[in-house]
């Protein structure tokens, strides 16, 4: 009996044992579940990073299943992060740094995109002068989205402000799609849009205005996360982070052009635009491919306009003159890309 006894219990101990090890390998198995929202609706081209992580397998290769989710503006996708209903978003960084300042709101940026690409174009050969805007509409995305933001850049110069002397209509990334359509004369527009709304058209795209001349060295979005999500799931972090690095090597390999160009579709361009658009936008290495992409001087600059347009405001825009500006060094943790970089190396 005592015999019968200790082989049950062995038979009983060692099928626990492999129930445990089913447990845990299926643990180690499972993906990290991440939501991402992105800017736009389509998604903007600059996203293109993150269809290329999905679709060349570099989220799941770091065992992550990544849902992208398209938003108006990125303005909006930075608000569902900071209420945890996503856990991290590609967004613009001055919103996101007045976010921080004016409503202490605990987001964090872990990587970026620094070479801003806005220009203010115009389907007028004779309105091509910024002073022709006033009293104009001009698409944007939302009300002070990243398009609304960059207006504001663009036509200060003019000392015009966007909703006072220049109306505004929000059209999410859409805008290229009215002034194609003839609904437009003025739209705030990537580099990429240009040579579909000149394709389409049959018409030349003037420039009026880019960011580059009215406000060169600022930065233009950043990988933006929760500080309680980022505590929380860092390591997932440091992973997606990981995954991006790859993706963006991928896209700056001629020899991916065609299949990258593939992954594109998801942002609305068709094959031949979206390679247009990646030779262009990898000539002037848009995609940071040496850094976390979250340069401090490009964060304070953008910063520091934000602060100006607060004052010139009583802060109604911009940072409030009654906070203290967030500084890059608390923007920005540095610490994800430096272990995801090590992460990627590592892998190789």
């Amino acid at each position: 009996m005592k015999t019968k006894y200790l082989k049950n219990l062995g038979l009983a101990v060692t099928t626990a044992g492999f129930m445990s090890l089913s447990v845990l390998t299926s643990s180690v198995q499972a993906a990290d579940k991440i939501s991402m929202a992105l800017p736009g609706v389509p998604p903007v081209f600059s996203t293109l990073m993150t269809f290329t992580a999905k679709g060349a397998g570099f989220y799941k290769k770091y065992n992550l299943d990544v849902t992208l989710r398209p938003f108006n503006s990125g303005v909006g996708a930075a608000r569902a992060v900071a209420s945890g209903k996503v856990d991290v978003s590609l967004s613009p960084t001055p919103p996101v740094a007045v976010m921080i300042t004016n409503g202490g709101v605990g987001l964090v940026g872990i990587q970026g995109m620094e070479r801003p690409d806005w220009v203010l174009g115009s389907m007028d050969p004779t309105k091509t002068k910024c002073e022709d805007v006033r009293g104009k509409a001009v698409g944007v995305d939302s009300p002070r989205g990243a398009r609304w933001i960059q207006l504001a850049n663009m036509i200060r110069a003019c000392k015009m402000r966007p909703d006072k002397d220049v109306p505004t209509v929000n059209l999410s990334s859409n805008v290229s799609a009215a002034m194609v359509a003839g609904q437009l004369t003025f739209g705030v527009l990537h580099l990429d849009d240009i040579s579909v709304i000149e394709r389409e058209s049959g018409k030349k795209v003037t420039i009026v205005s880019s960011i580059a001349k009215a406000a060169p060295g600022t930065h233009y979005l950043t990988v933006t996360t929760n500080k309680k999500t980022l505590a929380a799931k860092r390591d997932a972090m440091v992973r997606l982070v990981a995954a991006h690095i790859e993706a963006i090597a991928y896209i700056y390999n001629p020899a991916n052009l065609e299949k990258t160009a593939v992954f594109a579709k998801a942002t609305g361009r068709n094959k031949k635009d979206a390679m247009n658009a990646i030779k262009r936008y990898t000539a002037i290495d848009y995609w940071p491919k040496d850094s976390a992409g979250l340069s401090a001087k490009r964060l304070g600059k953008s910063i520091k306009i934000q602060v100006m347009v607060g004052k010139r405001t009583k802060g109604k825009s911009g940072i409030n003159p009654k906070k203290k500006a967030v500084t890059p060094a608390q923007y920005a943790d540095l610490s994800v890309y430096k272990d995801a970089l090590a992460l990627v190396k590592k892998s190789k």
